[in-house]
């Protein structure tokens, strides 16, 4: 098994550097990247749905963006501990129809000692937008690392 800096003990910067690593992978829409910063028998629970290991995690994953199209992440840690980070985020999306969402969202991670993410729990909910609302176009610029995402 590989490690994946940072790991635990999490200090804030590398609570920070884990969070923009997770959304740099998720914004990739590649199932198989993104399943690398999982323990090999990660739990999840994803609104209604739970989850264990890194297949069930690549086959969500691959559905999950075969119906949000145009995937758009953002993430901010909000706290950590020792081995927890917990994040908000928010993204958008849109359905076959054509209609877009922003979906805002709250995760707790908790991490092995090589620092990948052994649980992640996830409540979310969507939000219908038009297209002239929305603020996020592809990956985050790396200029605007760090910075915040608004409430609202």
């Amino acid at each position: 098994m590989s490690k994946r800096p940072p790991v635990p003990p999490f200090d804030r910067e590398a609570a920070i550097k884990k969070v923009q690593g997770a959304e740099d992978a998720w914004n990739s829409k590649d199932p198989e990247r993104v399943s690398l910063g999982y323990s090999e028998s990660s739990v999840w629970r994803n609104r209604d749905e739970f989850l264990t290991g890194r297949p069930a995690i690549v086959e969500f994953l691959k559905q999950k963006w075969q119906r949000e199209l145009d995937y758009s992440l953002r993430k901010a840690m909000w706290a950590f501990t020792e081995n927890r980070i917990a994040v908000r985020f928010q993204y958008e999306s849109h359905d076959a129809s054509g209609q877009w969402y922003r979906t805002y969202g709250n995760e707790l991670w908790e991490f092995d000692q090589d620092g990948l993410t052994s649980r992640r729990e996830a409540s979310f909910n969507d939000v219908k937008i038009n297209p002239a609302q929305r603020r996020y176009f592809g990956p985050r610029p790396v200029e605007e690392h760090g910075t915040e995402i608004p409430l609202r």
